[in-house]
């Protein structure tokens, strides 16, 4: 379990950095600053992964659905470019390993 954990806290870094990347390169564009945002947001829930605190599970189950999400509906599947497929893909695979520690968790103590 933990090397689920600490998958899905390497790969909210790694995503953070290239939200973080994305916006250096496309400063100007209009939503470029939610783009930092979200940076920051991975890349913090990513180290918090690190710790054992269960709190860091849930926002690295939470804030990629929400970030799919906004993608997604602003971006639309068919205009998705490589590096935004990437971060959805990355973004998949966190969902699935934090889901996975959540409910494993929840049979251990049954």
């Amino acid at each position: 379990m933990k090397n689920v954990r600490y998958l899905a806290a390497l790969l909210l870094v790694i995503t953070g950095v290239l939200h973080i990347v994305g916006y250096i390169t496309a400063r100007h564009d209009p939503g470029s600053l939610g783009m930092l945002a979200f940076g920051i947001i991975y890349g913090v829930t990513g180290l918090l992964l690190f710790t054992p605190r269960k709190y860091a599970v849930y926002m690295g189950l939470i804030f990629p659905v929400i970030g799919m999400t906004i993608a997604i509906i602003k971006f639309g599947v068919k205009d998705l470019g490589y590096m935004m497929t990437l971060m959805l893909l990355i973004d998949i695979v966190v969902i699935v390993c934090c889901a996975y520690l959540l409910l494993s968790r929840g049979k251990a103590r049954s």
